[in-house]
């Protein structure tokens, strides 16, 4: 046995005790046979490969196989929401408040953040154009301006967006990456349709004065886009349940996690105009509490499905999702 194929074999204990002893050295072997000449490790695609399938061999043993299928319903939902949020946040940044107010601001905008939220727009933009595989590149690169925002903005000394802005536009990114390998045209077209909308809307809104930098609309918004989020995730999973696809229920699950981040400032008492209406204590705690109840509600949710839906899925047998065969 030489380096590689002990090294896919370590790979291959993703898989479940009983695959493994079906079909492992059939999958090891299709491997060895596909890789170059003299290579001693598994290449990122085929690590990726297996993984995934392992993933979805557990799944499937566990009797939860609209799990999957769910969480990337969620991902379409997840990016929607990003991109809603970029739109309004970005039309907010270009307009800064008068320079006899005294507060600091970035020239033309109003902070650093300037430049997540045209990432994120961009990355609508990719979403509808490019390959899934390019729109997930995309997707990271917006999520690192985005962590990258609180050290830049203290090495420059410049303005930024608040932490629990910036919070929930990380965990809809991180939720985005789940988007379909192959979306269909109405997928890929969504986020940047919403981004426009948001756009428009975000901007008659200033015309108002409704939108006032990051504090007054955040007041209302992120709680709103919180409650709407977790609504149309619920309608989803009526309507799909009523045909028996239960991937809508998944979907609901899985979004309880994003929409908590969004409703951190309302669970940590209400916001203000006025940063310091809420303290930092309260902001971390509300986030940490969301942090630790969203996954564990998903967890949970996974067990007990398990526990009431015995495994019939067997090596061999098409998959009851999508119809391929194990």
């Amino acid at each position: 046995m030489n380096d590689l194929e002990r090294r896919y074999l370590r790979l291959l204990h993703a898989y479940p005790a009983d695959y493994r002893r079906a079909r492992g050295a059939e999958i090891v072997g299709t491997y060895l046979d596909l890789a170059d000449p003299g290579r001693r490790w598994p290449s990122p695609a085929d690590a990726a490969d297996l993984l995934r399938g392992g993933l979805r061999q557990r799944l499937r043993a566990a009797g939860v196989t609209d799990l999957i299928p769910g969480v990337r319903l969620a991902a379409l939902l997840a990016m929607v929401t990003a991109s809603v949020l970029a739109g309004v946040w970005g039309v907010a940044e270009l307009h800064p408040p008068p320079v006899e107010w005294g507060v600091p601001h970035l020239g033309p905008f109003v902070s650093l953040g300037v430049v997540a939220w045209a990432a994120w727009l961009l990355t609508a933009v990719v979403t509808a154009v490019a390959p899934s595989r390019i729109a997930r590149l995309t997707i990271v690169l917006a999520l690192l301006l985005t962590l990258a925002l609180p050290p830049m903005a203290a090495a420059l000394d410049a303005p930024r967006p608040p932490l629990y802005v910036l919070l929930p536009q990380v965990v809809l990114g991180l939720l985005g990456l789940a988007l379909p390998d192959r979306p269909t045209r109405a997928i890929r077209l969504a986020p940047l349709l919403s981004a426009l909308l948001a756009l428009a809307g975000a901007e008659f809104l200033v015309g108002l004065d409704e939108i006032d930098g990051y504090y007054v609309p955040a007041s209302t918004f992120l709680p709103a886009a919180s409650g709407l989020l977790l609504t149309v995730g619920a309608l989803l999973a009526t309507g799909l349940a009523i045909g028996g696809d239960g991937r809508g229920g998944w979907a609901l699950v899985t979004l309880l996690t994003p929409a908590g981040f969004l409703a951190v400032p309302a669970l940590a008492g209400g916001i203000g105009p006025m940063q310091g209406a809420i303290t930092f204590a309260q902001l971390t705690g509300s986030a940490a509490a969301v942090a630790v109840a969203g996954p564990a509600v998903l967890l949970l949710t996974i067990l007990v499905r398990t526990r009431r839906t015995p495994s019939t899925q067997h090596p061999g047998q098409p998959c009851p999702t999508c119809g391929a065969r194990a």
